[in-house]
């Protein structure tokens, strides 16, 4: 059940201050004894089998389904980054062509989940967005799921992670993967210091730089950026190793095919993030002012030649909304692939070292998946892990108690 404020104010105020005026007055029965306390009723409609699409209050769309048996638990789950431009859709995410959604309910859970109010970089107004889904879902139906728990990856990822850390009363465990969780600037720093090194190698090769993305970037990526990166590797493959090896980017393997793979996925981040970063972030947020870079066949010509940026200071609180805290409370089973070329292996770690130091280790679970790609679990991995939070969640009695 919901928290006694949320619980007041779905009775209505007339109820509540009938409510008082009874206790102030110091009514009672006709034998003076005290009236029993009434439970608040429950509203909504018993949910039935299948899926019902709607508009939250602050614009994200939602659809919400329920198996024909319901368990009486709910998944949230919470999807990764999409372009800015892009428009607002509900995640169509599935693994080994079976839907998210159809794997939930198959589990009988409910299953919940929102576009997100807006596109790019949104990770803690997602976190608003999921609130805002679980009280639509505690509304229209009953009886308000027992558990609640989030299911995200990469920015949905580190979405879920802050929304237990934040609201353990309202989130029981989360299952998370791939997601930024250890250090949000360091992740920016790795996606520009990957341009900025690219730039270095491969001078001129994409028009504008590692803070200044022009639209005919955008516009042409697939057609004219893409197919010039491959050739260049192609035509230069010493220095397309060189850059691997000073960005430390995971590849496939050792041919170029490989490393042009990886090179597209993390410049395609670039490409398409770097002015929302901007805009949400209150400026420019990345540093290499400072940075030395090693791994190249001449550090000293790198460190000298590549282009130099320093962060706005502003961009310093803004992203502190995007870090975690490592205070749990509920418990998170993560995944992370150790290949992880768009969101490094390290983030995970860094992660665990906050928990060491924040003394919540035994709250997290952390699954190490021995391959390249970003995301890239099989479906049995993954209910292996769902699974495994599942048996560490507390009792629905505990949750409710928490959550009062």
């Amino acid at each position: 059940m919901k928290p006694e404020p949320e619980s007041l104010r779905r009775l209505g105020w007339g109820a509540v201050l009938v409510s008082i005026g009874l206790v102030l007055n110091g009514c009672s029965s006709g034998d003076n004894e005290p009236t029993a306390p009434t439970t608040p009723v429950d509203q909504g409609i018993t949910p039935t089998a299948g899926c019902s699409d709607g508009v939250l209050q602050h614009g994200a769309l939602f659809r919400v389904c329920f198996p024909a048996q319901w368990n009486g638990d709910l998944v949230l789950y919470a999807h990764g980054y999409v372009a800015p431009k892009e428009p607002l859709s509900l995640p169509n995410d599935s693994f080994e062509g079976q839907s998210i959604s159809s794997t939930v309910t198959g589990l009988g859970y409910g299953y919940g989940t929102t576009s997100y109010r807006a596109n790019g970089l949104v990770a803690p107004d997602g976190v608003d967005d999921l609130l805002e889904l679980a009280d639509t879902i505690d509304s229209r139906y009953r009886p308000d799921p027992a558990r609640t728990v989030v299911v995200g990856f990469s920015e949905g990822g580190l979405a879920g992670i802050l929304a237990v850390e934040q609201h353990p009363d309202r989130f029981a465990g989360a299952l998370t993967g791939c997601g930024p969780v250890g250090d949000f600037g360091a992740q920016l720093d790795y996606i520009g210091n990957f341009r900025v090194v690219f730039d270095y190698f491969f001078p001129g090769l994409i028009a504008g730089s590692a803070v200044d993305i022009p639209q005919s970037v955008q516009d042409q990526w697939e057609t004219v950026y893409v197919p010039a990166i491959v050739v260049a590797f192609a035509l230069r493959p010493d220095e397309a190793r060189q850059l691997m090896a000073v960005t430390g980017a995971p590849t496939a393997g050792s041919d170029l095919r490989s490393l042009a793979e990886t090179a597209v996925g993390v410049l395609w981040y670039k490409v398409f993030g770097t002015a929302d970063a901007q805009a949400r972030l209150g400026g420019q947020p990345f540093d290499n002012s400072a940075t030395v870079y090693a791994g190249s066949s001449n550090d000293n010509d790198l460190n000298a030649g590549v282009q130099r940026f320093t962060r706005d200071p502003a961009t310093l609180t803004s992203i502190e909304r995007f870090q975690t805290s490592g205070a749990l409370r509920v418990p998170v089973v993560n995944l992370h692939t150790t290949g992880d070329p768009i969101i490094p292996f390290s983030q995970s770690t860094l992660y665990q070292s906050k928990l060491a130091a924040a003394a919540t280790s035994s709250f997290f679970t952390q699954t190490d998946v021995e391959l390249y790609g970003h995301c890239s679990f099989q479906r049995d991995e993954l209910l292996s892990a769902f699974h495994s939070l599942e048996g560490k969640l507390a009792p629905a009695s505990s949750v409710v108690a928490l959550s009062r």
